[in-house]
């Protein structure tokens, strides 16, 4: 041991493998390629989300890649519901001391400026994106202090950083979640639990899918992307995996982008799906 790895955790090279973790909104898109990485790289993968049949199909998936003593299973929960979220963090646990969490579960919601946005679509972006990092970084924290350290990594978005028109308390939710793991990352440093998210751009996952590529709003990505592309769920799983690991155990409450350079310049144009400001 180094003389400065005296206030931290004591940690191996691969401190994924035989550990569990939680991926919220693992059955596609991000939440389903971080499931995969971790599951090749040996940890109990539980994953959640609301719709049984997604979440089947992506662990039937998932288990084809698992190495290394590696699995996946799925819950049903809605991680905006305390109970639920209690409940499948208990069932992570009986899979193997709890490393960590991917707060992936999140959303947007209906197009619309403020002045015409309902209120209670506002409240229910809140709590699918922030609410619910929350509720899932409250019952892991004393999941991961029991193993002697652990790592939660929320998904946040470039909207959390640079305007998004239109996209309601997506951004405002976002930026909240930004917060909510910066203050955990500080209270929780002493005890060896590690606090980061990642911001994504467009990503090719299965709701971006619908934007044509032949659009005004495609076009508003790409141009505003210095790296003139889109990335894949893979690309945000890759440093996922890299924060939940022990390579990364001196990094803690920090928000970093994988947007290949997004967030440099401007948000997307999505004014075509508002309605008029007056």
């Amino acid at each position: 041991m180094r003389a400065s790895d005296k206030n931290l955790p004591e940690t191996t090279d691969d401190v994924i493998s035989g550990s569990s973790v939680l991926v919220t909104g693992g059955g596609t898109g991000i939440g389903k390629a971080c499931a995969a990485w971790l599951a090749a790289n040996g940890a109990a993968v539980t994953i959640c989300g609301r719709t049984e049949a997604t979440l089947s199909a992506a662990a039937e998936e998932i288990s084809k890649v698992a190495a290394g003593g590696g699995s996946v299973r799925y819950s049903i929960a809605d991680t905006t519901n305390e109970d639920d979220v209690i409940r499948v963090v208990s069932e992570t646990a009986e899979q193997g001391p709890v490393l960590g969490c991917v707060a992936n579960a999140g959303g947007g919601g209906g197009m619309a400026p403020y002045g015409k946005l309902e209120t209670s679509e506002f409240i229910r972006v809140l709590h699918v994106n922030a609410l619910s990092t929350f509720l899932c970084l409250k019952h892991t924290l004393p999941r991961m202090i029991e193993r002697g350290g652990g790592s939660f990594v929320a998904i946040s978005s470039i909207a959390g950083q640079i305007t998004h028109p239109f996209f309601g308390a997506y951004g405002p939710g976002k930026a909240a979640l930004e917060e909510t793991i910066r203050n955990a990352a500080d209270e929780y440093g002493s005890t060896g639990v590690r606090c980061n998210a990642v911001r994504p751009g467009f990503i090719s996952t299965e709701i971006m899918s619908h934007i044509p590529r032949d659009s005004s709003i495609y076009e508003s990505y790409i141009v505003n992307t210095p790296l003139g592309c889109v990335g894949d769920p893979e690309d945000v799983a890759e440093l996922v995996g890299f924060l939940l690991s022990a390579k990364s155990r001196w990094i803690t409450g920090q928000v970093f982008n994988v947007d290949g350079g997004h967030s440099l310049r401007r948000g997307p144009d999505f004014s075509a799906f508002a309605p008029p400001l007056l």
